[in-house]
């Protein structure tokens, strides 16, 4: 199947081979023809999968197809981060090159008045995280009555963050005859309820299996104390020469705190999490895609939307709670056919959450020593016992005198000397 046989226009063909790209992945192929037929879609699609392009590429084509112009916006994009915003404007941009549709994306963290600015001068395709545009809606400076197409982009990731409330103020606001699409990586029991409420004879595309991406990765775990997973990272860090690793933790105060404990070892990191401001992860952002840091420390929530190409490890710094978590995260590595290696370190207190991803992907990821750092690591902890050559020696009497020797003496507290 080619991206002609889809049934797209010249202009579209034209950015597509720009970009380089010659067949289309399973979702675009799967989405793309019914988008254009203007059916509701409730679509599967795992991180990597050419998501955004397969419903970008239609939705341009729509627009284009169709006669209407004006200033209000004809298509909404919700997104649950501000990154996944950006993205999925920069995809509009880069296919629509050929044509006149404008874009605008509008999310948080940043002033909001360069973007009533852009929303005044007309917009076609809206992409939005849902507090930010209800912010808009209440300044009216966005007028949603001319919606011919709602995308919900990563709606299981949405209602994770508590957006369910703010998805139903925007749906009110929005003409009750329109095409819905909505896209979600899992289907728990809310994005169920939620597609049945907004979809319309909906047509079900599954690109992969929900494990199929974790299928195509070189995982492996160290099981490791927890007191050691930064010692053991800085060690494959620099040992096996690592150019650039995406390094997961649960918190952004953990997220920070590795950052630091990693740049103290010599190794440029960041952090990068919802407590920045969108500059400063923008920046982080494009500096790792530079290759001028090694290590980018993130939380899913961060990092959900991300595409970064050509990114050989993953780390799981600490397990996630959920095993679909940890889909999401090893598929951001080994895309596109190259080679990608999730790492794990596991302490003893996750033992149960390796069990449970174990359970979803149905097989047992492979366990690994690094030979060098556990020689360093016991010779450490020798030392640190005292053992060895470099054992303190107290100091020795002068029997001649009865009285010490007139060496200083010192106090070894073997309580400091093994912190």
């Amino acid at each position: 199947m080619t991206f002609k046989e889809l049934g797209l226009i010249p202009e579209l063909l034209s950015s597509i081979e720009a970009q380089g790209y010659e067949e289309p992945t399973p979702i675009q192929e799967k989405s793309i023809p019914v988008i254009l037929e203007k059916r509701d879609v409730l679509g599967s699609a795992q991180t990597g999968t050419g998501k955004t392009a397969a419903f970008t590429l239609p939705v341009l084509q729509l627009l284009h197809e169709s006669t209407r112009n004006g200033r209000h916006p004809r298509v909404l994009v919700l997104t649950p981060t501000r990154e996944l915003a950006a993205q999925v404007e920069d995809s509009v941009k880069t296919y629509g090159s050929d044509l006149k549709t404008r874009s605008v994306a509008v999310f948080g963290g940043v002033g909001i008045n360069p973007q009533i600015n852009r929303l005044r001068q007309g917009v076609d395709i809206l992409v939005a995280t849902p507090g930010r545009l209800l912010d808009h809606v209440g300044q009216k400076t966005v007028d949603l009555s001319k919606i011919e197409i709602l995308i919900l982009d990563e709606a299981d990731r949405m209602l994770d963050m508590g957006f369910i409330h703010d998805i139903r103020k925007v749906l009110e606001l929005l003409p009750e005859k329109r095409q819905n699409l909505l896209f979600s990586a899992t289907f728990p029991k809310a994005v169920k309820k939620l597609s049945h409420q907004i979809l319309h004879e909906p047509v079900t595309i599954e690109a992969d299996r929900k494990n199929s991406t974790a299928e195509k990765v070189k995982q492996v775990v160290h099981i490791i104390e927890k007191g050691q997973k930064r010692h053991l990272l800085s060690h494959l860090i620099r040992e096996e020469k690592w150019t650039r690793a995406l390094v997961f933790t649960r918190t952004k105060w953990g997220a920070d705190k590795l950052a630091k404990q990693l740049s103290r070892d010599g190794i440029s990191a960041s952090a990068i999490h919802g407590g920045k401001t969108q500059s400063a992860r923008t920046r982080v952002l494009a500096d790792f895609k530079a290759g001028q840091i090694t290590a980018m420390i993130a939380t899913d929530i961060a990092a959900r939307g991300i595409d970064i190409a050509e990114l050989p490890h993953v780390v799981n710094y600490e397990l996630p709670n959920v095993p679909e978590d940890y889909v999401h995260r090893i598929g951001r590595t080994g895309r596109a056919g190259s080679d990608g290696l999730a790492i794990s370190l596991v302490s003893g207190d996750e033992k149960p959450l390796l069990d449970g991803i174990e359970k979803f992907l149905k097989w047992n990821i492979k366990r690994r020593n690094v030979k060098s750092f556990v020689k360093v690591a016991n010779s450490g902890s020798q030392n640190r016992r005292g053992g060895g050559n470099n054992r303190p020696r107290r100091p020795s009497s002068n029997k001649k005198t009865g009285s010490q020797s007139q060496r200083p003496q010192r106090r070894f507290n073997r309580s400091k000397s093994s912190s």
